[in-house]
C-alpha cells in the first residue's frame, strides 16, 4: 500500500470514529484521490481533516463535512444529483462514485475549468460541469434526485427547489457565515420538509 492509500484510509477511519457510518461514503473517501484536487503547496495537507485553500479566495471543505453532507443524500447509485459549488472537484467525484449522473456549477470559471482537467485525468465521465452563478442552480438538466449545496447562504433559494425532484433531498449550510446550521430539505408531492 502507497503512502496516499495509506492515508486515505487513516482519514476514512478518523471519519468513522466522528459518527460518519455509510460505509458507500467512506468506501468512496477511500478510494478518490483528495490530493489530486488541491494546489501542490498543500496537497501534502490532503488526508488531514482540514478545509484548506484552492485558490481564488476558495477552500475545499473538510473531509467530515464533505463526508456528512453526502452521507445526508443517502445515494443509492441511480441518482440524478445536482453539485452547486465545484471547486476543485472532489466533492464532485464523490457524488460520481456514488450516483449515476453529477451536474456541478462553479461560479470562478478558472476553478470549474481546473476541476475539468482533474475530473477527466481521473476519468469521471458522468459529471457535467459548467460555469455559472450556483443559486440559480442548472435548469436546463433539472429536475434533480439530490442537490449538494458547498457553500452556506442566508437561505435555500427557491430556484434550487423547484429543480428538486418529487422523493428528493437538498443539503445545505444555512445561515449567518459564523452561525450555519446543515439543513436537509426533502420534497414530498405536498411540498417540502
Amino acid at each position: 500500500m502507497d503512502a496516499q492509500t495509506s492515508a486515505r484510509q487513516r482519514l476514512v477511519e478518523q471519519l468513522r470514529r466522528e459518527g460518519i457510518v455509510d460505509e458507500a461514503v467512506l468506501a468512496a473517501i477511500g478510494r478518490v484521490p483528495r490530493d489530486a484536487f488541491l494546489p501542490a503547496d498543500v496537497a501534502d495537507q490532503a488526508y488531514e481533516n482540514a478545509a484548506l485553500p484552492i485558490g481564488h479566495g476558495q477552500t475545499i471543505s473538510q473531509p467530515y463535512v464533505v463526508a456528512l453532507m453526502t452521507e445526508n443524500l443517502r445515494l443509492s447509485g441511480r441518482e440524478h444529483v445536482l453539485e452547486v459549488g465545484t471547486g476543485s472537484g472532489y466533492q464532485a467525484a464523490l457524488l460520481a462514485e456514488l450516483a449515476a449522473t453529477v451536474v456541478t456549477v462553479e461560479r470562478v470559471p478558472a476553478l470549474q475549468e481546473t476541476a475539468r482537467q482533474t475530473l477527466a485525468r481521473l476519468g469521471y465521465a458522468n459529471v457535467t460541469l459548467h460555469a455559472a452563478n450556483g443559486t440559480l442552480g442548472w435548469a436546463p438538466e433539472a429536475p434533480y434526485d439530490r442537490i449538494l449545496v458547498a457553500a452556506g447562504g442566508p437561505i435555500v433559494p427557491t430556484s434550487l427547489l423547484q429543480q428538486l425532484a418529487v422523493d428528493g433531498r437538498l443539503v445545505m449550510p444555512v445561515g449567518k457565515p459564523r452561525e450555519q446550521q446543515l439543513v436537509l430539505v426533502e420534497r414530498a408531492a405536498e411540498g417540502f420538509h
